[in-house]
């Protein structure tokens, strides 16, 4: 006991005897019996174990019920903090928690025991099952993660005593899960700890930097902000607003990050100071944002409203930058006591459980909706994509738009019109043909921007969303759905794309899809990937459910494992004979993406009467002096020139290559009924699908009708009938035909 009192450890009676004071002070009415009951149960529990630094075990579990008690957390939430490792570490089971304690914290305990107990056979898969773990903790009782929050704050803040390789194994799962969980449910002061203690251990030269430089000014900083305060109170005394103003300097990492993000040394950083003014009520908050930019000059561009715009994580406050006479920029922010007790602890602030109700939920459930939307939206992806998608779901910046009607739709920064289509309704997205921002019509890859207003254009007709919508939306869950369409809607078409897909990510890694299919190897695959057959892997990576890349990295280490000398050297041999037909091929191929049979580096051109795209099915005629025209096989010229007797020896055979960079402009012919707007429409809708047109003429004929001739940019065909298929939900088209039909 003296030797750990030499060190200024306490004991676990000492941080008992604080534990209770604390309880007493914020929750007079908790019943001490039951918390000391726990306190019991655990040391007798975890009797004999120790920590790293010498002290019993059972210090850490009091120290995160002390935690929870900083927290606001409830009666039970001590309880089971104070046994929150009993069933991971020691003999006590469920049942027994269950029996003393009741079901809900025995609940809540194997809560917490099941975020730690699975091992995993990489670190992304371990990554994302512990994210996904954590959502479903969360959607059930969210105390689960604010102890296992609680529990990783006091390890971090005990990590000296840890190995260097633990010290930044820890510190980055903390920096990379824990606190934007933290911030994602509205504790910024926990965030900001666990983000500070963190990158004291992934970089302690430049946290040590940091803090040098802030010690050498904190003289003038407190001097500054000393002068700021008094000032401030003196003019809220002056006009009779009862506020409370504090000063704080930026935490650390915040400055770390701004360092790095703006490329700046910490001395060319000069908003190191943040003050906050705390007011009795709404209207006070915007009086006082009133008398601020009265006092001092704003930035323009660095005011936001989230008093009027509530965060996700319930945040509320008004920010502003301005700028004071010594010309040295600062943050205020301006709330309310009941937002500075959510600003502070998040969720803990609102806790509102049903007294007497064994596993009641919180009072306002919506608020934690989105955990179940994101693990919904999540269901199909793999390990890289989740944990990806949840980044940016989670943990990114936000951008607040509007509805026509008035609601306010939080997307993630950089969104776009598709995201927004989606957080409507994935009907809403699956038949969006357009969409208005601020009144006018934008692309989809348009960026939404903070009150930007949206409007989605809809049909019935049309024929769903473009593979190309994935790679412009932000969000996971807006991807996910696109995903689960062509999931449902295509899977032919999947397994084609996956297939050619998985083909091409083989033969990068040196293998060929006969090792694959080998009977003694297809059974060891398809476990190992966890599907029935093939055609689901295909059509997996064909709908964006796993990368190519992915699958064969899963499954590459088996087959070489597996296969005999023999079937290694065979394989061998039969990539090597594919490396070598595949650079004959290249040798062959033209800059166009057509080969001509019996001909090398012949001038090919496309005939302008058919413009034959990838996908099409195409044949060559040999033109004097200009090399190969190429025509697609179902032209007029060329069903009519075929059987000629003087044109017979000058028709061959072509075929496509690979030529992913390449574009073709093909032509489209549209006819509808006459009527005003008829033009507008079209580039409407080619704008919508980001299509490079080259032309676009329309004219009436006889008739009452309109006709529209379009040359477009395309890759292939698949373009082609997307573009053609759109313009197809215009109202009044009654016929599409290609150039040369």
């Amino acid at each position: 006991m003296e030797e750990k009192k030499s060190r200024g450890l306490l004991s676990h009676e000492d941080m008992f005897a604080q534990l209770e004071k604390s309880v007493l002070e914020t929750n007079p009415t908790a019943d001490m019996s039951r918390i000391r009951a726990a306190y019991e149960r655990a040391v007798e529990a975890h009797c004999g174990q120790k920590r790293k630094e010498g002290s019993d075990y059972v210090t850490h579990t009091i120290a995160a019920a002390q935690i929870c008690v900083e927290m606001g957390l409830d009666e039970d939430s001590i309880i089971a903090a104070l046994l929150h490792d009993s069933i991971e570490d020691t003999c006590l089971t469920y049942e027994d928690i269950a029996k003393q304690f009741g079901v809900t914290i025995a609940n809540i305990v194997e809560g917490v025991t099941k975020l730690t107990r699975v091992q995993y056979t990489s670190k992304e898969d371990e990554q994302m099952e512990n994210m996904r773990k954590m959502l479903m903790a969360m959607s059930k009782d969210i105390r689960v993660i604010l102890i296992k929050i609680a529990d990783r704050m006091h390890n971090m803040r005990t990590m000296e005593y840890q190995s260097e390789e633990k010290q930044r194994t820890k510190s980055l799962e903390t920096m990379e899960i824990y606190a934007p969980i933290a911030h994602r449910l509205g504790m910024q002061r926990v965030k900001w700890e666990l983000e500070d203690l963190s990158l004291l251990y992934l970089d302690p030269i430049g946290y040590k930097e940091i803090t040098d430089t802030l010690k050498a000014r904190m003289e003038t900083l407190e001097s500054f902000m000393g002068n700021v305060e008094t000032t401030i109170k003196a003019r809220l005394d002056d006009w009779g607003i009862n506020g409370t103003i504090a000063s704080r300097i930026k935490h650390i990492y915040s400055i770390y990050r701004k360092m790095y993000s703006q490329k700046k040394e910490i001395y060319e950083i000069f908003d190191l100071c943040a003050f906050r003014v705390i007011v009795d009520n709404i209207a006070d908050c915007y009086n006082v944002l009133g008398h601020i930019h009265d006092m001092y000059k704003p930035l323009p561009g660095r005011f936001k409203d989230y008093i009027s715009t509530p965060k996700p994580n319930m945040y509320q406050s008004i920010h502003t930058t301005v700028i004071g006479s010594e010309g040295i920029p600062f943050e205020v922010q301006i709330r309310t006591w009941e937002m500075h007790q959510t600003a502070e602890y998040g969720v803990a602030a609102h806790w509102k459980y049903k007294s007497g109700d064994q596993g009641a939920k919180m009072g306002d459930e919506e608020k934690f909706a989105w955990v179940r939307r994101l693990l919904e939206a999540q269901a199909d992806s793999d390990a890289q994509d989740f944990f990806h998608d949840l980044k940016i779901d989670m943990f990114s910046d936000e951008v607040f738009v509007f509805t026509p009607q008035g609601d306010v739709i939080n997307l993630p920064a950089g969104a776009t019109p598709i995201d927004f289509a989606y957080v409507i309704h994935s009907a809403v997205g699956n038949h969006m043909i357009g969409a208005k921002v601020n009144g006018r019509m934008v692309q989809f890859s348009t960026v939404l921007q903070n009150g930007d207003i949206v409007e989605v254009l809809t049909s019935k007709s049309a024929p769903g969303p473009s593979r190309d919508w994935m790679k412009l939306a932000k969000s996971g869950a807006a991807r996910n759905k696109i995903k689960q369409w062509f999931k449902k809607e295509k899977r032919e078409e999947n397994i084609i794309h996956g297939k050619a897909a998985f083909d091409s990510a083989l033969r990068q890694a040196g293998l060929n899809m006969a090792a694959v299919t080998d009977e003694d190897m297809l059974p060891i695959i398809l476990k190992k990937l966890a599907v029935a057959s093939l055609d689901d892997v295909f059509a997996s990576i064909g709908y964006g459910g796993m990368t190519a890349t992915r699958a064969v990295n899963k499954v590459k280490d088996e087959i070489q494992k597996t296969l005999k000398p023999t079937q290694k050297n065979t394989l061998e041999r039969i990539t090597e004979k594919a490396e070598q037909r595949k650079a004959q091929h290249v040798e062959k191929q033209s800059v166009h993406g057509v080969l001509v049979e019996g001909l090398d580096n012949c001038l090919v051109k496309f005939s302008r009467c058919c413009t034959p795209i990838p996908g099409d099915d195409i044949v060559g005629f040999i033109t004097r002096g200009y090399g190969v025209s190429v025509h697609r096989t179902d032209c007029k010229n060329y069903l009519s020139g075929r059987n000629n007797p003087q044109d017979g020896g000058r028709w061959v055979n072509v075929e496509w290559t690979t030529a992913p960079n390449e574009s073709y402009i093909t032509t489209i012919k549209i006819l509808a009924r006459e009527r005003s707007g008829f033009l507008m429409d079209i580039a409407t809708v080619l704008n919508s699908l980001s299509a490079k047109v080259i032309s676009l003429n329309a004219r009436d004929i006889d008739g009452m009708k309109s006709t529209a001739v379009v040359s477009v940019e395309v890759k292939n065909l698949e373009d082609l009938e997307t573009i053609i298929a759109r313009l197809g939900t215009i109202a009044g088209v009654s016929e599409i035909t290609r150039g040369g039909n």
